[in-house]
């Protein structure tokens, strides 16, 4: 193995101009911002029912396809947007495109009949309700 000498001078004339096209096209070549683009997600459970809160901004609530499955509730979302400028001598169109898919695994006890969603300030608020048998189901068992 042999041991090369690094030649620094190029770095000390220009310290900060290597950095900054480094990280401008790491990050550019890397990191494809528009395609992981999966909304976060809160979920809460109270005695009668559970509540999934999913941050969607910027889409309206006709974007939305809400599908349950057997224990499987999916969350779809679809935007397109087409944008041109027509001028004398050129044209510039730009498209945007949103997509995203959520799927959760619901529990036992659930009430099929008791889901409902709204979109409320780019949050999707999902509730699932329980049934009556399941939430009179506690039991407090001591350690002995």
């Amino acid at each position: 193995m042999s041991l090369v000498k690094f030649n620094n001078r190029t770095r000390n004339t220009a310290p900060y101009f290597n950095n900054v096209f480094d990280s401008l096209f790491s990050d550019a070549l890397n990191k494809n911002y528009g395609l992981n683009r999966v909304p976060q997600v809160n979920i809460l459970e109270t005695a009668s029912e559970y509540k999934i809160e999913l941050a969607a901004p910027g889409l309206t609530k006709e974007d939305f396809k809400i599908e349950l499955k057997k224990d499987n509730l999916s969350v779809w979302a679809e935007k397109k947007s087409e944008q041109s400028d027509e001028q004398k001598d050129y044209t510039r169109k730009e498209f945007e495109y949103l997509s995203f898919a959520r799927s959760f695994v619901l529990p036992e006890g659930i009430d099929s009949e008791k889901i409902s969603a709204e979109y409320i300030n780019g949050i999707l608020n999902i509730t699932i309700g329980k049934k009556d048998e399941v939430k009179n189901d506690h039991k407090e068992i001591v350690v002995s």
